[in-house]
């Protein structure tokens, strides 16, 4: 657990006092996003979809029915603060946990001490589980007979889609609440409180508007990471004896917005999906954007140059048959040259292939020829086309009645290839996008003289 949050959450050892969770006071020299971190439900700012009258995680604060719940979403949206504010129900105790720091036998400790404190006091544990995805599958399942008996309320945060990260014993379990990033007035509103409230820069320092603009940006909707700017760009300004944080002061306190992107994680698939679809859908600006969140996130750009390959056949084919030569130009790039120079020939790419005409044909055609395979549309291959070459082979009538096409004026001919069931079977069915124009009109006349139509 992160050194801010253990000032807040002491983990607890079975059998040492039970001591208020939140009765020790935050330190005067506590980051600003400590300091600022709210006491109440009403000064939580941003998931109003969560907190407002009758939603289950109000209840579950104001001290209702009991569920336990996994919080889902990005960092610096609140869910170590709302799990803090579940402590505040006075008949309950409230144990934290760090994934990082913590194994089977301690889980089995607490449920334990969970266990008597339930039998003796009648009082029901809160457990918080910072960073659940972490935990092994051992460990996750070692809490399954405890929240399905509610002798913990289990309150499990993650940054990382449950979907791929928890069990799903585990899973069916939970009420899943997806927090979302804060919009940029949420932000706002938390910069301004922050540089008034006496809890925090207590009007120290003023905020100009371009400041403020710079910073709300430059949180991506991360709490947390707005307040850290903020007091590193105060902090600049008092050692000079200022009182404006202005912009300036914000620039040189922070080089650049941290992208919120992880390679193993669900952000990792959610870029990427969202960077071909972009392709697909000839929106070159967009995939360049999707394009640029990854590579400045660090991405592997082999990964990005594979994707590209793949759309080129996928999505455009024959539309446009360079479109998988530009493709393996900027793989082989990534491969010569590497980063920086090679997210060039990436870009290009990109470029080409959302500018280029669409057509799924190769990937339809291919797709139903395997799936007719795999249900057995198999067939003899014809006697004519089969190998006639080794002793025997003419015999068994194998190679007898081929024609050769070049034979043939124009190099092509009537003359059987599919096995007897496909024949007239049409699985390249090319568009009028693009170049499949010339082949659609080309495909019609050579399917007529092979068939004999």
């Amino acid at each position: 657990m992160p050194a801010d949050d253990e000032a807040l959450f002491a983990l607890t050892t079975p059998g040492a006092p039970e001591a208020a969770p939140l009765a020790e006071p935050v330190r005067a020299n506590a980051p600003l996003a400590v300091r600022m971190r709210p006491r109440n439900l009403a000064e939580v700012v941003g998931q109003a979809h969560l907190l407002r009258p009758g939603a289950p995680l109000r209840r579950l604060a104001e001290g209702g029915e009991a569920a336990s719940v996994l919080l889902y979403g990005p960092p610096g949206t609140g869910k170590t603060t709302i799990a803090r504010l579940l402590a505040s129900v006075a008949t309950r105790h409230f144990v934290a946990l760090s994934a990082l720091s913590t194994g089977v036998k301690e889980l089995r400790e607490v449920m334990n001490d969970a266990r008597r404190r339930h039998d003796r006091q009648g009082r029901q544990t809160v457990l918080f589980i910072d960073e659940v995805h972490r935990f092994s599958k051992t460990q996750q399942d070692a809490l399954l007979g405890a929240v399905e008996d509610r002798l913990v309320l289990l309150v499990a945060a993650t940054t990382e889609n449950p979907s791929f990260s928890v069990v799903s014993p585990l899973l069916s379990r939970l009420l899943v609440l997806q927090l979302k990033s804060l919009d940029e007035e949420e932000v706002r509103e938390l910069l301004r409180r922050a540089v008034k409230d006496g809890r925090g820069l207590d009007g120290s320092v003023s905020l100009s508007p371009e400041a403020e603009n710079a910073l709300v940006r430059l949180a991506a909707g991360d709490a947390r990471s707005a307040l850290t700017a903020l007091e590193a760009s105060a902090d600049g300004v008092t050692d000079t004896g200022a009182t404006v944080v202005d912009l300036p002061a914000v620039e040189r306190a922070v080089a650049e917005t941290t992208v919120r992107y992880d390679r193993q994680g669900d952000q990792h698939y959610d870029v990427i999906s969202a960077f071909i679809k972009s392709i697909r859908g000839s929106d070159p600006d967009a995939a360049l954007h999707y394009l640029a969140r990854m590579l400045v996130a660090g991405e592997d750009p082999r990964f990005i140059a594979r994707r590209l390959v793949v759309h080129a056949s996928e999505d455009v084919g024959l539309a446009d048959p360079t479109a998988l030569q530009a493709a393996v130009a900027a793989a082989q790039t990534v491969q010569l040259i590497g980063m920086p120079e090679a997210r060039l020939a990436l870009a290009q790419a990109t470029v080409h292939l959302a500018m280029a005409p669409k057509s799924n044909t190769v990937i339809v055609g291919i797709d139903e020829a395997m799936a007719d395979v795999r249900a057995g549309a198999v067939g003899e291959i014809p006697a004519h086309l089969r190998y006639g070459r080794y002793t025997g082979a003419r015999e068994l009538g194998n190679a007898i009645g081929y024609r050769y096409p070049h034979a043939a004026p124009d190099g092509v001919l009537e003359q059987q290839y599919p096995p007897d069931d496909l024949v007239g079977k049409d699985y390249y069915r090319p568009t009028r996008h693009g170049g499949e124009r010339l082949l659609s009109d080309c495909l019609t006349k050579l399917r007529r003289t092979v068939r004999g139509e």
